[in-house]
This record gives C-alpha cells, sequence and structure tokens, in this order.
C-alpha cells in the first residue's frame, strides 16, 4: 500500500498497465485478422495488381514519413523494373505482405540502415527480394520464424511490441495467392553476417493488350 502512494511507483505501475494493455490489444487485433483470412480471401474478388507500382509506393510512404530516431532507407535504385509484374490477388492482402517484411526488416536494421527491394522473373513467377542489415536469423530458425507466435526481437527492444503473427500472416496470403515465402541469412565470401533476407515468389499473370 505504501508503495502505491509513491507518485513514482504510481506511474510505473500505470506503464505498465497501458503496456500490457497495448501487447493484448495487438495480439488480439491479429488473431482475429489471422482467423478470418482464409474465408476473406475465398470470398474476395480477385484484381489485377502491378506489383513494381505497389513496391514503389510502399518504399515512397516510408521513405517520406520515416521518424528522426529511426532512420532506415528503403534504397532508391532498386525500384525500377524493366518488364511487366502484374498478378492476381486480394490487392489489401499483397501490400499486407510487403508491409509486414518492410516493417520487419526496418525493427532489426540498425537505426541509419538501408533496406534493399528487387525483383526479378523467372518461370513465370515474380521473385520479390527484401534485404536488411540487421542480426539476421538464428540459425535454424528460418523456417520456425513463420510460425504462429514465434517472436524474436532486438534486446533493446520493447517487449511485446510485435505479437509473433505478422510473418505467419504473411505466409497465409502467399500461399493462399499461389505463392511461396522464404527466409534466409546473407553472408560475404568470410562468412560475415550481413543481414536477412526474405523472398515472395508470386505467379504473374499476362494482361491483354
Amino acid at each position: 500500500t505504501a508503495r502505491l502512494k509513491d507518485p513514482d511507483q504510481q506511474r510505473k505501475l500505470m506503464t505498465i498497465i497501458e503496456d500490457d494493455v497495448t501487447r493484448l490489444d495487438r495480439l488480439i487485433s491479429d488473431i482475429s485478422d489471422a482467423s478470418r483470412l482464409d474465408a476473406e480471401l475465398s470470398r474476395a474478388e480477385p484484381t489485377v495488381i502491378d506489383l513494381s507500382a505497389m513496391l514503389v509506393t510502399l518504399a515512397n510512404i516510408h521513405n517520406s514519413t520515416k521518424g528522426t530516431k529511426n532512420k532506415v532507407n528503403i534504397a532508391d535504385g532498386t525500384l525500377d523494373y524493366p518488364y511487366p509484374t502484374h498478378v492476381e490477388g486480394v490487392e489489401s492482402r499483397i501490400s499486407q505482405v510487403f508491409r509486414n517484411l518492410i516493417s520487419n526488416a526496418i525493427s532489426f536494421s540498425p537505426a541509419e540502415g538501408v533496406i534493399n527491394v528487387t525483383m526479378t522473373a523467372e518461370n513465370g513467377f515474380a521473385h520479390i527480394t527484401i534485404d536488411d542489415q540487421g542480426s539476421g536469423i538464428p540459425p535454424g530458425k528460418e523456417i520456425a520464424i513463420f510460425e504462429r507466435f514465434y517472436t524474436q526481437r532486438r534486446g533493446d527492444e520493447k517487449f511485446g511490441t510485435h505479437s509473433g503473427l505478422g510473418l505467419s500472416i504473411s505466409r497465409q496470403i502467399t500461399e493462399a495467392h499461389g505463392g511461396t515465402i522464404q527466409a534466409d541469412n546473407r553472408k560475404d565470401d568470410k562468412g560475415k553476417m550481413l543481414g536477412a533476407r526474405f523472398i515472395v515468389k508470386l505467379p504473374l499473370v499476362d494482361i491483354p493488350k
């Protein structure tokens, strides 16, 4: 009781309560999103999506709104694609995949790091690669990170900031669109860690001329 009368202790307690409420709210929202995803995708009317335009827009939004504390930048020169990059699906959900992956890359990158987003086309699929300059994926966890509630965060990040569902939802969306998503580490020729790499593959569609 004496402690609760102390203004400093009261403020600390309120901060803990507010953090817990925020964490639970995020977790409930993400669980709800994941549970209704399959039903929503089965009902939604697919549209043709220009992937290059989508990625350019997401990069521009991030680069123009990033804060002063975290100055992670998406490299400008990697977002020009000289060939058709159209897929068919639910645009808001495809966008969610890349927003999740970019957000994930930002959270692991150093304060003024650079994220590279590139795309190629091969065997009828668009290959979208997102590279960060973070600490990489723990050895042997390249598949486990896509499981529900898996979380591996930097030591300086506040507990509960992430629900552990973002990558799981991204895989669910990608596979529902006939694609795949995988993760790996980037290393130099001496084995030094350069960061993580996520690759999304989505089937391309032809646009009638």
